[in-house]
C-alpha cells in the first residue's frame, strides 16, 4: 500500500508538471433520478422511536449539493399492521417519524408515493452484538508498522448466519470508513476488526459503529465499496450504478437509488493514547 501511494504521488506530480493548463471537460449529465436514504437504525439502549428518511436526486458530476425532494407521502408498516408516518420538515427533503417502534426480527415495509408513482421495499430488522470494552491500541500497526492501529471485537451469534457493517469516524477524514464482514468462516467466534491511520495522535477521538445487516444489504454495500475504490484494491473495478431493494411499482424504468435498511447498532468511542 505504501509503494502504491508513492507511485500515485509521482504520477500526479508528472501529470501536473507536464500540463501547462488545466483541461476542463464538458460532461453529459443524465436526467435526475430519485435517491432514497431509508436507514432505520436502532442504537442499543435507546428507544429508537425517532427515525428519518431522506429524499434527494442525483446531480451533475461537478455539483456538491444534492437537491432535496419534497411532496412525498412516506409510511412504514410492520406485520402487526402498525403504520408509522414520516412527515417532511418543510422544504428539506427530510421526513421524520417520532413514534417508530423497532422490533428485532420483525418485517417492515416502506412505501413512498411521489409524483403519482409508488416505491416499495421490504426488510427485516437485524440484531447486532455488543462491541467488547477492551479496545487495543498498537503504535506500530498498519501494513508496514508505521501507523497507530486500534482493534475492537464482538461476539458472533453461532445460531445464525450474520452480516455486519462497521463504520469508523475520526478527525483526519471527512467521511467514515466503511467495511462489511460475514461469519462464513468465523461462526460463533470472537470477531476482530482493526483500523489504522498515519495521522493518529494522542487525544484523537475515534467513534465506532457496528450495524447488524441482512445478506442482501451486505451484498449491496460490498458492491458500493468496491465501486468507490475504497476496498484497498489498487486496481478497482469501473464504477457502475448499484441498485438497492427499493422498487418502483408504477414505472420500473424510473427506478430509484438507495436502500431500505433496518439495523440494530452498537457504538463505542476510543481516545488515542
Amino acid at each position: 500500500m505504501k509503494l502504491f501511494k508513492i507511485m500515485l504521488i509521482l504520477a500526479i506530480i508528472l501529470l501536473v508538471t507536464g500540463c501547462e493548463k488545466a483541461i476542463n471537460t464538458d460532461l453529459k449529465t443524465a436526467a435526475p433520478r430519485l435517491v432514497i436514504d431509508a436507514s432505520i437504525d436502532w442504537v442499543k439502549n435507546t428507544p429508537g422511536n425517532e427515525q428519518k428518511v431522506v429524499l434527494t436526486t442525483t446531480t451533475g458530476y461537478y455539483n456538491s449539493d444534492f437537491p432535496s425532494v419534497s411532496g412525498a407521502v412516506i409510511t412504514v408498516n410492520n406485520l402487526a399492521n402498525a403504520v408509522f408516518n414520516f412527515v417532511e420538515k418543510p422544504g428539506t427533503g427530510e421526513y421524520v417519524c417520532s413514534n417508530f417502534v423497532p422490533v428485532i426480527g420483525q418485517t417492515y415495509t416502506l412505501r413512498i408515493v411521489l409524483n403519482g408513482e409508488t416505491y416499495t421495499a421490504t426488510e427485516i430488522f437485524t440484531p447486532v452484538p455488543q462491541i467488547e470494552d477492551n479496545i487495543e491500541q498498537n503504535d506500530k500497526g498498519g501494513e508496514v508498522g508505521d501507523e497507530v492501529e486500534i482493534s475492537f471485537r464482538y461476539k458472533d451469534d453461532a445460531t445464525q448466519q450474520n452480516y455486519y457493517l462497521s463504520s469508523v469516524r475520526q478527525p483526519h477524514t471527512v467521511f467514515p470508513e466503511l467495511e462489511v464482514e460475514d461469519d462464513e468462516f468465523t461462526n460463533g467466534n470472537l470477531m476482530e476488526e482493526s483500523y489504522s491511520h498515519e495521522k493518529f495522535k494522542a487525544g484523537d477521538l475515534v467513534n465506532i459503529k457496528l450495524y447488524g445487516i441482512s445478506k442482501s444489504y451486505y451484498n449491496y454495500m460490498y458492491k458500493l465499496i468496491v465501486a468507490s475504490g475504497n476496498d484497498g484494491n489498487p486496481f478497482p473495478t469501473i464504477p457502475s450504478a448499484v441498485r438497492g431493494n427499493i422498487i418502483n411499482q408504477t414505472n420500473s424504468n424510473n427506478y430509484a437509488f438507495g436502500y431500505f435498511r433496518l439495523a440494530e447498532v452498537a457504538t463505542k468511542s476510543y481516545t488515542i493514547k
